[in-house]
């Protein structure tokens, strides 16, 4: 397949080849001996720094209302293929996370042997175990809720900070701000937008009054025995114009975007831009208008469209939010049925967290990240970063030119 030609004075520069590929998939269970996670189709030659994977691990364990098993889980990551003295080599990466509280639950998880503790009979609503174990007739609930758990999204985690590490290297980054709880948003002229990925707030807020006012909020929750949701934004700065396609609806990037942040747990709504207030106000409020500056150069006073138009990147910031809806564990359980005697009862309670939108943004960061570097490498190539490089630098080039 012919990406691309340019011709940049005497030199013709032709990319032929293939369709990438960049997937990823993820094994384990909640309460597993370990999480693990392949990752195929990034280029040879990237660095890759250890610190900045786990740092990012830390970040998904942390914030202010998260439950006792953060406080028991420790996650690093180990390295187990396609990566050697600290470089990808071109295979697929291999990923895992040991559980350390398996040491716990290793008879009631076994692999072999005889089921061993009490069954879990009492679905909860909201989650997944009711319709879990009719679709795969299973007669634990158990056997749902491991898989199920966003415990999983540590491994999306690590695949995410690869990719981060990956478009670090190319000049762009992927940043998050929680932006409400509970109905306790924040005052946007208060955010210095300029901050955002600093890491200087327990929630991954950055207005520190609504900050104060959440944890309030989160505190309430848990003295009731109940749970809250919120919004968390994706930021992402440095991207060429043009990655998406127009031509298929299966290629536009807004979709790929909706569709890999809808994938993440508890996940139920997801806007860019402007989103929802484009059904509300008048196009001329909601469509960003283009101007030249005295270089010729085209720039926008405005972002509505979320860097995205047309399925397409435009060059401006990439701006995506997600809502996230209350954790369906609650300590003060609601009103289900019990899949085992078929009698009302209440829900099963699992070690919980009260409010986790602060590591729902971390993992929004780390689909977003992995939605983009498979933008990049589905247009400029995967097999070498050399390559890559020159390409997206030739790319660059071109259509810099006249704009």
């Amino acid at each position: 397949r012919i990406l691309y030609t340019v011709i940049n004075n005497d030199l013709k520069y032709v990319r032929c080849m293939n369709m990438s590929e960049l997937r990823f998939m993820t094994a384990g269970e909640s309460h597993g001996s370990c999480l693990t996670a392949i990752l195929e189709g990034l280029p040879a030659g990237l660095k890759l720094d250890l610190d900045a994977i786990n740092k990012d691990l830390a970040r998904r364990q942390q914030g202010y209302g998260r439950g006792g098993r953060m406080k028991i889980e420790k996650d690093k990551v180990n390295v187990l293929s396609g990566v050697r003295f600290n470089e990808t080599i071109g295979g697929p990466i291999t990923l895992q996370v040991v559980n350390r509280d398996f040491q716990n639950w290793g008879e009631r998880m076994a692999a072999f042997g005889e089921p061993a503790g009490e069954k879990v009979t009492a679905a909860r609503p909201g989650h997944a175990d009711f319709t879990g174990i009719r679709k795969y007739d299973r007669k634990d609930v158990r056997d749902i809720l491991e898989r199920s758990s966003a415990r999983e999204t540590t491994m999306r985690v690590a695949v995410g900070a690869v990719c981060k590490e990956f478009l670090k290297a190319l000049g762009i980054t992927v940043v998050s701000q929680v932006t409400c709880i509970g109905g306790v948003a924040i005052d946007p002229a208060r955010v210095d937008r300029a901050k955002l990925g600093t890491d200087i707030s327990d929630l991954n807020c950055y207005d520190a009054e609504a900050e104060a006012k959440m944890k309030a909020k989160i505190k309430e929750a848990r003295k009731a025995g109940d749970t809250l949701g919120g919004i968390f934004e994706i930021t992402v700065r440095g991207l060429p114009a043009g990655l998406g396609s127009h031509i298929q609806w299966d290629r536009r990037l807004d979709g790929k975007l909706a569709g890999a942040l809808m994938s993440i747990q508890a996940i139920k709504g997801v806007e860019i831009g402007a989103g929802f207030d484009c059904a509300i106000l008048p196009g001329s409020q909601i469509h960003d208008e283009m101007f030249l500056d005295a270089a010729g150069k085209v720039y926008r006073k405005t972002n509505r469209a979320g860097g995205l138009e047309g399925g397409m990147t435009n060059g401006e910031e990439l701006v995506v939010k997600a809502a996230m809806k209350p954790i369906p564990t609650l300590m003060q359980p609601l009103h289900s049925v019990d899949i085992e005697s078929h009698e009302e009862v209440l829900a099963c309670k699992e070690r919980s967290d009260t409010c986790a939108v602060s590591a729902a943004s971390v993992v929004g960061e780390a689909m977003t990240a992995f939605v983009m570097a498979q933008a990049i490498c589905d247009k400029f190539g995967s097999d070498a970063m050399v390559d890559l490089q020159a390409a997206l630098a030739a790319y660059k080039a071109r259509i810099g030119k006249e704009w």
